[in-house]
């Protein structure tokens, strides 16, 4: 146990240099006092956080991860979103309508005229001329059901289709609403993440609450406010047909049709069909522009599906009116002059530049596919972050030193070599949260307290253990190895159940109660590594080097 082989003491050792090298940019730079401006620099200079550790003196050409501050510690805001899902199930049946429309017409001898009409929201119905058809109508309309891919949904079909009297309704099974809701809310948390932080700086945390809500808390940022302008609208885009311009608001559109307000035309509405030819989920990329007169505009691109819809729907209208729509608003109706075949265009209006870049990345974001609305917005001030550090360094720093004090009256030198160990296990365990860039929190903070009096747990069990074995006549080469082998298993067990407790706030918990399993977690496994081979491997050495008759614990 005292023998250690030359490959296993370069692996120790090349373990703490390698963390204690990932802990060390946090010394060169001051997150905690230097953010404010380090951040304004990334954000309106375009620095990294490499950049600035090096302009600290820190070498660009060795690891600069820097612990993240949470909400708490930095400030900023906070926003509860509710995911209107009601929303994709009306889109997907407009979508689905011109499949229905085209299956029954291919019945039309036995179900006769059909028309959509106005029914419950997230739902199709279609009222047939001849009721007695509706058995060939329902048969029609359930070949378009599709399988669900999903593991919840095997073996079920997405759609449910229902007859009564002359009305057929169409809407999504159940299966398929539980698997929309998922997809849903998986493509808004990324897409909100890609507009909160696209140039990835913010360290911002977005993640699901319930089965239709999502967190968003972002540190460093002024105000609710101005995270929900960040967050934008829903950027809807879509092309519709047009089927007639009007300036009274109040005139009735007619079946399968919706009236919108032009976007710079005051007093100017359009009458169009709700069901898009193409929409923005179809556009691979959008940048600002100017168009041929100077002023700005967004360019925008289709993926092959959206461009050949776009050029087939082009070709056959040349000479109609044409709406570019964004959030239930009409950007322009430009009439088709020609084919557009190559899928990619302009959006033109009363844009500023600074509206044509912030659309642009809107739509390059992705569209949200629903709208969000904020249950709960909060602004933390930084003053409570400050609060927090200082307290925080306080608690930290009197816990380090009562713990070396005690150490080192209770085991003399040994409490020495504890003492050196526990600030590695701190060097280890910032080294581990810059590594992984995890982002510290009040509760983080707390964790690593907690960490700093345990740290030492492993220690003090082999020490009590050496004693005991010194007190039956044994040398001290002798009595170390049997302490260390006797005091492992308690060692282990203790840290295992600690670190499993650990894990399980972590996959249960959410918010400042993972942040505090996260540094509890790190700290164990490093609080472990440290207490079985570094503490171990500095009493070898020193055992090698001075060869002691005796010991005194």
């Amino acid at each position: 146990m005292l023998d250690f082989a030359l490959w296993k003491r370069v692996a120790i050792w090349g373990v703490v240099l390698l963390g204690l090298l990932f802990a060390a940019p946090n010394m060169f730079y001051s997150r905690v006092e230097g953010h404010n401006d380090a951040l304004k620099a990334i954000e309106t200079q375009g620095a990294t956080p490499e950049l600035i550790a090096k302009r600290d003196g820190w070498p660009g050409w060795l690891p600069s991860g820097l612990v993240n501050l949470g909400l708490d510690l930095r400030g900023g805001a906070h926003l509860l979103a509710e995911v209107q899902v009601e929303d994709v199930y009306a889109d997907r049946m407009d979508a689905l309508w011109p499949d229905v429309r085209d299956a029954l017409r291919e019945v039309r001898d036995r179900v006769g005229p059909i028309r959509r009409i106005d029914g419950t929201p997230g739902t199709l119905q279609v009222r047939l001329g001849e009721p007695s058809g509706m058995p060939a109508a329902l048969e029609a309309v359930r070949g378009l059901a599709r399988p669900i891919v999903s593991l919840t949904g095997v073996g079920a079909s997405d759609i449910d289709v229902s007859g009564e009297g002359a009305v057929l309704t169409v809407q999504l099974s159940e299966p398929e609403k539980q698997a929309t809701i998922d997809r849903t809310l998986r493509q808004s948390l990324e897409i909100v993440r890609r507009r909160i932080d696209e140039v990835g700086t913010r360290e911002p945390t977005i993640q699901r609450q319930g089965e239709d809500r999502i967190l968003i808390e972002v540190p460093g940022i002024g105000s609710a406010d101005e995270l929900k302008a960040l967050i934008g609208t829903t950027a809807r885009l879509t092309f519709n047909p047009v089927v007639s311009r009007t300036s009274n608001p109040n005139e009735a559109p007619g079946a399968s049709n919706e009236l919108l307000p032009s976007m710079d035309e005051p007093g100017t509405y359009y009458i169009i069909e709700k069901t898009p030819v193409v929409s923005g989920e179809e556009l691979t990329d959008s940048q600002p522009a100017f168009d041929q007169n100077g002023e700005p505009s967004v360019t925008f691109r289709f993926n092959p599906s959206g461009a050949r819809k776009f050029g087939q729907y082009t070709a056959e209208h040349v000479g109609s009116p044409f709406a570019i729509v964004l959030d239930d608003e009409v950007i322009s109706a430009p009439v088709i002059r020609e084919a557009i075949p190559s899928g990619s265009g302009q959006i033109t209006g009363n844009f500023t530049v600074e509206e044509s870049t912030q659309l642009a990345v809107l739509l390059r974001a992705g569209a949200l596919p629903a709208e969000l609305t904020f249950l709960e917005e909060r602004t933390i001030g930084p003053q409570l972050g400050a609060d927090s550090i200082e307290a925080g360094k306080i608690a930290s720093a009197a816990a380090f030193l009562l713990v070396l004090l005690f150490m080192w009256a209770s085991y003399g030198l040994f409490g020495l070599f504890a003492n050196v160990a526990l600030i590695v296990n701190i060097g280890l365990i910032f080294g581990l949260l810059s590594m992984i860039g995890a982002t510290l929190t009040l509760p983080g903070i707390a964790g690593i307290v907690l960490t700093i009096g345990m740290a030492v747990d492993a220690n003090v069990l082999v020490f009590e253990r050496i004693r005991e074995e010194l007190k039956t006549a044994k040398g001290p080469a002798r009595a170390i190895e049997l302490g260390y082998q006797r005091a492992l298993s308690a060692i282990l067990d203790a840290n295992i159940t600690t670190f499993l407790t650990a894990v399980i706030l972590f996959v249960m918990g959410s918010g400042p109660v993972r942040g505090f399993a996260v540094t509890l977690a790190i700290g164990i496994v490093t609080s472990v590594f440290v207490a079985i081979y570094v503490t171990r491997m500095m009493i070898v050495m020193w055992m090698a080097r001075r060869r002691p008759k005796s010991i005194v614990l």
